[in-house]
């Protein structure tokens, strides 16, 4: 059996329409996500990361392992974040305290972070992590880049990668953003955090 497997995801396919169609879910957990676990899993054996979980590969490997680990690490906390869209989404408990600490309120949080998505040139990710004393910090990361690499623990990420959003939204990049808050499911991003 190969180390690595092709995340399940938490919901059907159709679940987050019309934010993220099924063709994109298909298209990018089935085919992307699919190639990303393939690679790694061909690339691993024989290698120093070959028997170690997937965020030290990602904060210890170069080239073609990191780009290929960083991408399954992103992409399995990117997936594992949403549920069914609803209205007035908000996140509540020790998260949305946090978030209205280190940012003002959670339209200015979301404001920075839509921004820090729409403005990363290139493909890469939009990230709300923590840093070890728990204060909220909003980072883009190129290409398959976490920031696991810098010490931080990674709650939320907007993928800004084309194949996430190209063929429900074309080159509208800022209008998928600000849909995608009607399907984070704040649960997840709470525990992540508080955890």
């Amino acid at each position: 059996m190969e180390k690595y497997q092709l995340v399940v995801l938490p919901y059907a396919p159709e679940a987050l329409e019309p934010v993220i169609s099924r063709e994109t879910i298909a298209f990018h957990h089935g085919k992307h996500l699919a190639g990303y676990v393939n690679n790694l899993n061909a690339l691993l054996p024989g290698t120093e990361w070959e028997d170690l979980p997937l965020e030290e590969i990602v904060k210890q490997a170069n080239g073609g392992v990191l780009n290929n680990a960083g991408q399954i690490l992103n992409h399995n906390l990117y997936f594992g974040q949403f549920a069914a869209p609803k209205a007035d989404n908000l996140p509540a408990g020790k998260l949305a305290e946090a978030i209205v600490r280190d940012f003002g309120s959670f339209e200015a949080f979301k404001d920075e972070f839509q921004k820090k998505g729409a403005t990363l040139f290139g493909s890469g990710w939009a990230w709300l992590s923590s840093d070890a004393d728990g204060k909220l910090v909003i980072t883009q990361e190129p290409n398959a880049a976490n920031p696991v690499q810098k010490g931080l623990k990674p709650l939320l990420t907007f993928d800004v990668w084309e194949h996430a959003y190209y063929l429900d939204y074309q080159n509208r990049r800022p209008d998928h953003l600000a849909a995608l808050w009607q399907i984070i499911d704040w649960g997840v991003v709470e525990n992540r955090y508080v955890l």
